[in-house]
Order: C-alpha cells, then sequence, then structure tokens
C-alpha cells in the first residue's frame, strides 16, 4: 500500500470511528486518495458520501449537514483555488459554532512556492476563522506505526475540537494533507481489504482518543475509577499550581505515586517520587513495574523516560490539560479530559482507593535512587560544587515561603532529577515554548508579585547563556522597586546540556565548540556588578549557604566545567541502575 493511500484509509477509518456520519466531496486529482477511501467507506455500509462539481456549494452542504445532524461533516477539496471557495462557509461556521472539518489537499513542501501547477499557500488559509489547523506531515514510506499513531491522534483531535468537548466552542477545522505521488492505491480497483497490522486503530471500533467529559468511555478525573485501572501512575507537568495540588490530592487519594515536574503545583506532594527519569531510565526495573494505566495532568516537557513511557503501546494513557489544549506528543492518549480540578469536589468524591502496595514499590525505589545519587553526587573530590550538586543543594536549603524560578535548559531538569521535591516552595518555569529568552525578565516580575502579595525571598536558577540572553532583565525602570531576588548561575563558559546530548559524542568533536559548545570567555561576577548587582562567585557548599542566605537583588555564581558534567550524569544514570538491582 503506497503511503498516500494508507494515509487516506487511516484517515477515513477514524473519522468514522469518531462519530462522522456523512463526507462531502468535490472532485480533483490531487485529493484523490481521500475521495476514493471515502467511497470505500460508503460502499462498507460506514458512512453516507455527498458529491458536487462546486467547492463553495460542497461547504454550505457540509455546513447544513453539520448545523442539523450536530456533529462534525468533513468537506474535501484538492489544492489550489479549490480551497478559497471553503472560506465563506467556514466563517459562517465560525460565527455559528458549527463542526465542520476543511480537508484540502496539497502539494508536498519541496512543490511549494516553486511554480508548481495548482499550488497556492494554504497553511493557516482560513486564519481566525478555525478553532485549530494543522498543515498534516507527508505520508512517508517505512514509518508505518508511527504514522498510524500520528494520524489517528490528529484525525480525533481535529473532531474534538470542532465538537467543542473541551472547549464548550464547537466550530471548524482545519488539516492541510499534503500527498506526494503516487495518488492513486495500488491494485487497480480491487476492494481494499481491511486495515491490520500497523495501520489499526483502538479495539472494538474506538476512536483513538476521547474526552473524558463526553460519556463515551470515561468518567472526569475527579470522579471514580477510570477505564483501563490497574497500576496507575500520575504524571504531573507543567501547569498551574493549583491545577497540579489538586492532582496531587486526587493520587493521594488513589494511592498513585507522583512522577511531577517541578513547575507541575504537584511537585511537593506527599506521593511525589524523586528522581523519576533515573528510575523510568532503568530498563529492567521498569520492565517490572511498569503501570498499567498514566493519568497526565499538565504537560510533561523535561524527560524522554517520561515521554517513552507516554508512548508506549502497552501502556493506557488519560491525558488532563489545564486547557482546551492538551499535551501528546506521544500521540497514544486514549482519553482526554479538563484538568480545572476543583481540589473540593475532589474531596468530595474520592472514588475508590488502592495501590498502596504499589505506591509503596515506587517509594523505595525511589529511596534506593535517592541514596545513590546522594552518594555520587557528595563523591567529587577536589571539584566543589557540580552543577548538577548545585540543583540539589539549592532546593535543600532554600527557606519555606520562598519563590524559585528555573531557566530552561540543563537546570530545569538537574532540579527535576535529583533534588528532592519539597512542599512549600513555588516553582516557576518557562516551559511553554521551553527558551532561554527572557528569564531573568521572568523571575524578576514573578518575585515582584511574590513578594507582593507577602511571600518570601526569590531564588532564580539558570545556566550562563540564559543569563547573558537577557542581561537588560538586570535593568530596573528608574525609581522602581527592586526585589529580593537571588539569581544563581551554573557557569561552564557556553551551552554545556549539549555535552550530555548526541551533538556532545565523540564523533561531533571537531564542530562541538564553536557550534554547539558557544564560549562567551566572560566574567559573569564582573557582569552582574557592571549592571549594578552585588555579585559573588562560589566553589563549596558552605560558600552556597552563606550567599543564598545575603538576600538580593544579587547573582551567585558557580564555576563548573560541561565536560565533567556530562560524565557526572552518566555516572548518576548507572548509579541509580545499579541501586535498583
Amino acid at each position: 500500500m503506497n503511503p498516500a493511500t494508507a494515509f487516506a484509509r487511516v484517515l477515513v477509518d477514524e473519522l468514522v470511528r469518531g462519530g462522522v456520519t456523512d463526507a462531502v466531496v468535490a472532485p480533483g486529482s490531487r485529493s484523490a486518495p481521500v475521495a476514493l477511501a471515502l467511497a470505500d467507506a460508503e460502499t462498507a455500509g460506514r458512512l453516507r458520501l455527498h458529491v458536487r462539481i462546486d467547492e463553495r456549494t460542497a461547504a454550505f452542504l457540509a455546513l447544513g449537514l453539520a448545523k442539523a445532524a450536530g456533529r462534525p461533516v468533513p468537506v474535501l477539496t484538492t489544492s489550489g483555488t479549490a480551497t478559497a471557495h471553503l472560506h465563506a462557509a467556514v466563517l459562517e461556521a465560525h460565527e455559528s459554532g458549527v463542526p465542520v472539518l476543511a480537508l484540502t489537499a496539497d502539494r508536498p513542501p519541496e512543490l511549494r512556492a516553486t511554480g508548481a501547477n495548482q499550488t497556492i499557500d494554504q497553511v493557516g488559509l482560513y486564519g481566525g476563522a478555525v478553532r485549530w489547523a494543522l498543515d498534516v506531515g507527508v505520508p512517508e514510506p517505512g514509518r508505518e506505526a508511527a504514522q498510524n499513531r500520528y494520524w489517528r491522534s490528529v484525525v480525533a483531535k481535529a473532531l474534538l475540537v470542532a465538537r467543542g468537548a473541551l472547549s464548550g466552542d464547537p466550530g471548524p477545522v482545519h488539516l492541510n494533507l499534503a500527498l506526494r505521488e503516487p495518488l492513486m492505491p495500488d491494485g487497480g480497483g480491487e476492494r481494499p481489504a481491511p486495515l491490520s497490522g500497523e495501520f489499526t486503530g483502538r479495539p472494538d471500533g474506538a476512536p483513538w482518543t476521547t474526552s473524558a467529559g463526553d460519556g463515551t468511555r470515561s468518567a472526569p478525573l475527579t470522579g471514580g475509577e477510570p477505564a483501563g485501572g490497574g497500576r496507575t501512575l500520575l504524571v504531573a507537568g507543567d501547569a498551574p499550581s493549583a491545577v497540579g495540588r489538586a492532582a496531587a490530592v486526587v493520587a493521594d487519594q488513589r494511592g498513585w505515586p507522583v512522577l511531577a515536574e517541578p513547575s507541575s503545583g504537584a511537585w511537593g506532594a506527599s506521593g511525589a517520587v524523586r528522581g523519576s527519569a533515573l528510575l523510568l531510565g532503568a530498563a529492567d526495573w521498569l520492565a517490572a513495574h511498569r503501570p498499567d494505566r498514566v493519568v497526565v495532568v499538565g504537560r510533561p516537557t523535561l524527560s524522554r523516560p517520561v515521554n517513552a513511557l507516554l508512548g508506549d503501546p502497552a501502556v493506557t494513557v488519560e491525558t488532563y490539560g489545564p486547557s482546551p489544549r492538551w499535551a501528546d506528543p506521544g500521540r497514544g492518549s486514549s482519553v482526554v479530559g479538563s484538568a480545572q480540578l476543583d481540589p473540593g469536589l475532589a474531596l468530595r468524591d474520592p472514588g475508590p482507593r488502592g495501590g498502596g502496595e504499589w505506591a509503596a514499590e515506587w517509594a523505595e525505589a525511589a529511596r534506593l535512587v535517592g541514596a545513590a545519587v546522594d552518594a555520587e553526587l557528595d563523591d567529587v573530590p577536589g571539584r566543589g560544587l557540580t552543577a548538577a550538586r548545585l540543583a540539589r543543594d539549592l532546593v535543600a536549603t532554600l527557606p519555606a515561603g520562598a519563590l524559585l524560578v528555573l531557566g530552561s535548559s540543563t537546570p530545569v531538569r538537574d532540579v527535576d532529577r535529583l533534588a528532592v521535591p519539597r512542599p512549600g516552595l513555588t516553582v516557576l518555569a518557562n516551559r511553554g515554548v521551553a527558551g532561554i529568552d527572557g528569564t531573568i525578565s521572568t523571575a524578576v516580575g514573578a518575585a515582584l508579585a511574590h513578594q507582593g502579595a507577602g511571600g518570601g525571598p526569590a531564588f532564580a536558577l539558570m545556566g550562563d547563556l540564559t543569563f547573558l540572553h537577557d542581561l537588560t532583565g538586570l535593568l530596573p525602570g528608574a525609581g522602581e522597586l527592586r526585589p529580593d531576588l537571588t539569581v544563581v548561575v551554573p557557569d561552564n563558559d557556553g551551552g554545556g546540556i549539549f555535552a550530555q546530548l548526541e551533538p556532545g559524542q565523540p564523533q561531533y568533536a571537531a564542530s562541538y565548540r564553536r557550534v554547539f559548545g558557544t564560549p562567551h570567555g566572560r566574567d559573569l561576577v564582573a557582569v552582574a556588578r557592571s549592571l549594578g548587582w552585588a555579585a559573588t562567585a562560589v566553589s563549596d557548599p558552605s560558600q552556597l549557604v552563606a550567599a543564598l542566605g545575603a538576600g538580593g537583588p544579587r547573582v551567585v555564581v558557580v564555576r563548573t566545567e560541561a565536560a565533567a558534567e556530562a560524565a557526572l550524569a552518566t555516572r548518576l544514570r548507572a548509579a541509580a541502575v545499579t541501586a535498583l538491582g
């Protein structure tokens, strides 16, 4: 089966699974794979197909079908000006809240902006008139399993968004479908065999992803035990603090271990597991303790082992987002819902409690890994503070009621892997796009708000490039209040995280320093003082404690070595595996 045909058949199968009963087609060549898949679905009695020669008429027909039936209706066009003729109906669907799916076939990226026939810029064509738009990745040969998950999750999300399942705001959705030749199916006009193997969907004809609020598969998180019980983990990603705290209440009531990122709001919960990324990275231990179900709240962004777990087809994943958008990079969520959880509601309806032994096994594993990690961090003779130890010791030293802002790149990951989760701290990080820009300014603003509300001192942990990226954040406006903020900077003279990733491998050494390491060669203490901040360099744990207690505004610099940090990271992972037997 060629890639375009496989994609089209999976797309139509998932549309039907998601409740589509009618589809509209206007004829064209580039859209042929999807049109034929829709025709085959009609022959099989799975949906009713409507064909119109004019795209504007086709679009308004879809609008009428969707308006009357109250369910999404797709309208398919070929590429070029055909796609523009949908716009009027899309605008009407936008204003009247009707779930129309605009499926526009397109040329692949290599033919765009080349003068290729019947090619225009279709990406974002309908602007703000759609609830969601996506330029779907071009189907490729040889990646069937990964693409099947991707295609099905895209279609399921399009249907959920169009229905307003989480937002309460139904409306049109645009999927731009770039397809390469061949466009016609293999085998001529033979009736296609049922989808199988790498192209199958959920069992029993269920859609790839459903909404917890639509009554089709699962109760909300605050209700009883959702479908797919058994051994359950809570993974708490970046989210508003109130959402994470409420999720932690639910986890505590049900006896679920909590794998919480520092900025999740659930990091200091009673069930929070220290070093979860190290536990999940121990393959043998995980094989014996693999959960049956993972409940995700917020947006996990830090750990490859966590993402691998969420992409494991053997694990049922339920995702609850703090907004109508939800995170699903593994394309595996079977249920999605709203994470605007009310702790009071959770307490009123705790549901069944269980998993005490399961939670105890995770707690004991975290204790063993923590002891091994601490021994490794404390046994660094002659080097003083490493960036890894700094992350652990900083968190342990902060006073109750403090605010901690974490820079992206290595610092937030070091805290996630190595620090002991603590209640009583407010932890924030810019994890929306996970950039390093603006981190000083973010920390200053957060500190002013935190202390304006009666909170305690503020601290920020960020790398040297992150610090240099936002030096103007150290400059206050004339006569403005300056916060009690201490900025702690592990300085390895460049982009140290790359030494721990693929670019740091020996075979790339020739270009590493210039292209990835990007050494700056600056004295950051002098830089900070030149901008009016008190600043000091520290090299051992006792100096760190004194510097953190001196109050801000202040910059504390700890000199580290990128290569040594990368070697230490390798030893820490090995120590965790050894500790877990």
